[in-house]
């Protein structure tokens, strides 16, 4: 007879009943089986590790107290440390400006910096099995910040250096999801880490090149920096007494070794391409950047210390095919575009009597009097930069330094075209998200 209605409800329930009983007291037994059959162990998974990474760590409180630490680039260089391809290692960074710069700093501290510390670096990391003519692929694994970081003006450097003349500090308050500052109530700014300053030692020829280009743009007059030997590090071959004193160059222009590239995008999960000019490549790494808008205008983006996590592999014979730094990814340039933007643009005009500052050693004879210059991306990035700020004192109740430093760290400036002749465009776009209660 087949059960009908509720007996046949109570049958269902008696069988699921009934094989519930056979699973419970079935699994565990299994399970005992098989751990006996493999040897498992019974442990909570943090116990599980994986092989130590190799750590340069920092030592003592400034470069100059670290055996790891450098602020100039030459080939002689000692390693601080060697990795396999594939190995993880860690390099502890110091901020940029190798600072004593605190949350209580006033902007006569800012006034005070010495530039010829910058950039402290740690490293350099010799790669084994890589060689002149080697490429290396180093990925960013993690970057964990400091505590503090800052965003400054210094007298004399930035993008509009002529205009913003006086010292000025924001302090920050990082962790690994925002930055915030009794300095700029209401902005809260995410974490996009990356280096600003990551790349490989020169070799000899690099080095030579280099000094006769530079060399010959600062007699014309132009921006750049020659060798610095006061408070040079390594001192013994970089300092005043250095026995390669001449030939260790600065640090603060991207070169083809990278250097201080500046490049928001190589953030955590990116990978960077570097031509390797010595045996080994010498990876260096510093002036770790929490966060920062494209162009870095003020001239620092939001500075810190930190630890960071890499490893690197070694590309075989393919430094020919770059001449410079290459960088990939995947979603990361996704992660980084606003939810919510505001826009400003800038054109390469000016007043009939002005010289831009990054003109005047071209001389101001055919400049001075024009108020429209031809094909000049510089004058129209400055032209968006101020029009972004205009646009955060007026809207936003931002002073001028703030807002300056505001774009710093949160405005993009892209360029809109290169064709449009004589006006060439650039734009400021603002991330919007950073204005929070």
């Amino acid at each position: 007879m087949v059960p009908t209605g509720k007996d046949a409800l109570l049958r269902v329930a008696r069988e699921g009943d009934a094989m519930k009983s056979k699973f419970v007291s079935t699994v565990p037994a299994i399970a005992l089986i098989m751990a006996g059959s493999f040897g498992f162990a019974w442990a909570d998974t943090s116990e599980v590790k994986l092989p130590s990474p190799v750590i340069v760590a920092k030592t003592g409180k400034h470069c100059k107290d670290d055996p790891h630490c450098f602020n100039r680039y030459h080939y002689s260089i000692k390693p601080a440390a060697h990795v396999a391809p594939g190995q993880l290692f860690v390099l502890e960074t110091r901020d940029a400006l190798d600072s004593d710069l605190t949350f209580d700093s006033k902007p006569q501290d800012v006034a005070a910096v010495n530039l010829n510390l910058v950039h402290p670096l740690t490293g350099p990391v010799f790669v084994d099995g890589a060689k002149r003519g080697d490429a290396i692929a180093v990925t960013i694994v993690d970057i964990a910040p400091d505590d503090f970081g800052y965003t400054t003006i210094v007298p004399g450097f930035g993008f509009l250096r002529d205009v913003f003349r006086d010292p000025f500090i924001i302090h920050w308050e990082l962790n690994r999801l925002e930055a915030r500052s009794k300095d700029l109530p209401g902005i809260s700014v995410p974490m996009n880490a990356f280096m600003g300053t990551v790349g490989v030692l020169p070799g000899k020829p690099e080095i030579d090149k280099w000094l006769k280009r530079e060399k010959a743009l600062a007699d014309a007059g132009g921006a750049a920096l020659t060798p610095q030997p006061v408070d040079a590090l390594p001192s013994d071959l970089c300092g005043t007494n250095g026995t390669a004193k001449d030939e260790c160059v600065r640090t603060v222009p991207p070169r083809e070794n990278g250097g201080n590239l500046d490049t928001k995008e190589t953030v955590v999960g990116t990978t960077l391409l570097f031509p390797c000019f010595i045996d080994g490549c010498g990876l260096f790494a510093g002036d770790v950047h929490y966060a920062q808008g494209g162009g870095e205008v003020c001239g620092t983006a939001i500075e810190m210390g930190a630890r960071v996590t890499m490893r690197a592999s070694i590309m075989p014979g393919m430094a020919s095919l770059m001449s410079t730094m290459h960088f990939e990814g995947g979603t990361q340039l996704k992660r980084l575009a606003p939810a919510s933007f505001y826009a400003v643009s800038g054109l390469p005009l000016k007043p009939e009597g002005e010289v831009p500052v990054f003109d005047t050693y071209l001389g101001g004879q055919k400049i001075a009097p024009l108020a429209n210059l031809s094909e000049d991306v510089s004058l129209a990035a400055r032209n968006a930069t101020l029009n972004m700020i205009d646009f955060l004192v007026k809207e936003k109740g931002l002073s001028r330094e703030q807002a300056y430093t505001v774009v710093s760290v949160a405005v993009d400036l892209n360029i809109a075209q290169l064709v449009d002749v004589p006006n060439l465009g650039v734009t400021a776009i603002l991330n919007r998200d950073i204005f929070k209660p």
